[in-house]
C-alpha cells in the first residue's frame, strides 16, 4: 500500500524495468482508488485505469466518449496517490489534435501515471469491443504519436499506441498502421480487438521485437487466450480492463437484494467484509500514527507533549 505521505515518482521507470522482464506484466483494471488499492493488494505488479470503467463509475454511462480529459486525468491521480505500483492510464484519443495531444500527456504526467495509451479513432471514440468506430486516417494519428513524444518531460512515460483499424479497415491495415505508429516514437503497441488466435498470432509475429499489449476483454470480441499462449507469442502487458467492475456490480447487486428482502443487512453480514478490517486496509491506522505523531498528542494521562 502507498504511505500517505509516501513518494511515488518513479513509477515509469520501475514499468520499463518490468516490461523488460521475460514474464508479462498482469494489469487488471481498477475504475477508482478503491479498486486500485484491492489490485496492490492482490500482489499484481501494475495497475490499469480503464476508461470503461471510469465512464461506468464517475457517470454511470458507457464508454461513448462522455468523459472529459480533465476527469479522466482526476481519476488517475487519484488512482496513482492510492497505491505504489504503476499506473497505466487510459487517454482515449488525446481528447483532440496533436496540439491537444500535448496537453493531455503533460496533464497525466503530472498526475504520475507510467504510461498512457492514445488510439486512433474518431472523437467522440467509443469503447473498443462495441461495433460502429470509426478510425482518423493514419497519418494524422502518426502526427498525434509524434506530439506525445515531443510532450513527455519524463522520458521513461511509457507511451502505448493503440490502433482500433481491425474492426473498421481489416487487419493488414490495423498492422500497417501499427508499424507507422512505432515508427513515430510509440513504445509499446495496442492491437484492439483481434478476433481470432489467428489474428493474435499475426500481431505477434508483425512485431517481433517490439513489445505488445494483450487486452483480455472480458466477454469483448477477441478470444480469450491463456496467459502461457499469451508469453509464448511475445506479448509484454496484458490488461484484464472490467472484471474488478463486473465482479462489484454483481456482489453489490446480490447485497441489494439481500437488504431488500430482508428489510436490513443481517442476512448478508456473513458476506461482507468486517468493519474493522476494511477500516485497516483503507488506511486507519496510518491515519492514526499521523494524528499521534503531528496532534502533540500523548498516551496515558492524555497531557499534551511538550512543545520543543
Amino acid at each position: 500500500m502507498a504511505e500517505l505521505l509516501g513518494q511515488r515518482s518513479g513509477g515509469a521507470r520501475r514499468l520499463r524495468e518490468l516490461l523488460a522482464r521475460p514474464a508479462p506484466v498482469l494489469a487488471p483494471g481498477a475504475y477508482d482508488a478503491l479498486s486500485a488499492r484491492l489490485v496492490e493488494e492482490a500482489g499484481f505488479p501494475a495497475v490499469y485505469m480503464t476508461g470503461f470503467g471510469t465512464s461506468a463509475a464517475y457517470l454511470g454511462r458507457p464508454d461513448v466518449g462522455l468523459v472529459t480529459m480533465s476527469e479522466m486525468v482526476d481519476n488517475a491521480r487519484r488512482i496513482v496517490q492510492a497505491v505504489s505500483t504503476p499506473v497505466i492510464a487510459d487517454a482515449d484519443t488525446g481528447y483532440g489534435n496533436p496540439i491537444n495531444v500535448v496537453r493531455t500527456v503533460r496533464a497525466y504526467e503530472n498526475a504520475g501515471v507510467a504510461a498512457i495509451h492514445l488510439e486512433d479513432q474518431v472523437a467522440p471514440k467509443k469503447c473498443g469491443h462495441l461495433e460502429g468506430k470509426q478510425v482518423i486516417p493514419a497519418a494524422e494519428m502518426v502526427e498525434k504519436i509524434r506530439a506525445a513524444v515531443a510532450a513527455r518531460t519524463d522520458p521513461d512515460l511509457v507511451l502505448i499506441a493503440r490502433t482500433d483499424a481491425r474492426a473498421v479497415e481489416g487487419l493488414d491495415a490495423a498492422l500497417d498502421r501499427a508499424r507507422r505508429y512505432r515508427e513515430a516514437g510509440a513504445d509499446v503497441l495496442f492491437v484492439e480487438a483481434p478476433q481470432s488466435t489467428d489474428e493474435i498470432a499475426a500481431v505477434a509475429t508483425a512485431f517481433p521485437d517490439t513489445p505488445l499489449l494483450f487486452n483480455w476483454a472480458e466477454g469483448g470480441k477477441t478470444p480469450p487466450l491463456p496467459l502461457a499462449d499469451l508469453e509464448r507469442l511475445g506479448y509484454r502487458l496484458v490488461l484484464f480492463p472490467i472484471s474488478t467492475l463486473l465482479a462489484a456490480t454483481r456482489a453489490i447487486r446480490e447485497v441489494l437484494a439481500g437488504i431488500r428482502s430482508g428489510g436490513t443487512p443481517a442476512a448478508v453480514m456473513d458476506r461482507l467484509v468486517p468493519f474493522d478490517e476494511f477500516l485497516d486496509f483503507i488506511g486507519l491506522p496510518e491515519i492514526r500514527d499521523l494524528e499521534r505523531r503531528f496532534s502533540g498528542l500523548t498516551t496515558g494521562a492524555g497531557t499534551p507533549a511538550p512543545h520543543t
